[in-house]
């Protein structure tokens, strides 16, 4: 199962995710349609991923273009650049994926689904974050626009 995910760097929350047997441009049209509808983006804003195939296809290009929205790559063979998603995917892969067994497709869905919204992004506490959840950091940041 390939999992595609985008996550902002203020908070670190998993803002879009798909799922899917292979890896393609579907997947990451999916995930990045997800977070447009959870957390919105600007015009003249930039999306970073790596360099793989299904983020620099034609299709995923144009969706970016038409939203004015600028892509940022890393520089190839150094993850560091993407440091927030590789911590993320190795954090799913530790806390869950890597000591479960799923019966189907459907339940590895389900469990990565309420691995993220149940516990990532509403649980996890993140040292970055002055150890509070990424939906924590988030609220405050609401709170605060509400306040000024």
């Amino acid at each position: 199962m390939d999992l595609f995910s985008n996550s902002n760097l203020f908070d670190l929350k998993v803002v879009g995710w798909s799922y899917g047997l292979s890896m393609t441009d579907e997947l990451v049209i999916d995930a990045f349609n997800k977070a447009l509808i959870n957390r919105g983006l600007e015009k003249n804003g930039i999306f970073h991923s790596d360099r793989g195939s299904q983020y620099t296809s034609n299709d995923y290009e144009e969706i970016l273009a038409t939203l004015s929205i600028k892509h940022s790559y890393s520089k190839k063979g150094y993850p560091y650049d993407n440091a927030s998603m590789e911590s993320f995917n190795a954090i799913l892969k530790k806390e869950e994926v890597n000591i479960n067994t799923y019966q189907t497709f459907e339940e590895a869905k389900l469990i990565i689904f309420e691995f993220i919204e149940g516990w990532y992004n509403n649980k996890r506490i993140h040292s970055t974050l002055g150890y509070i959840t990424p939906n924590q950091k988030y609220n405050n940041y609401i709170i605060n626009l509400a306040i000024a």
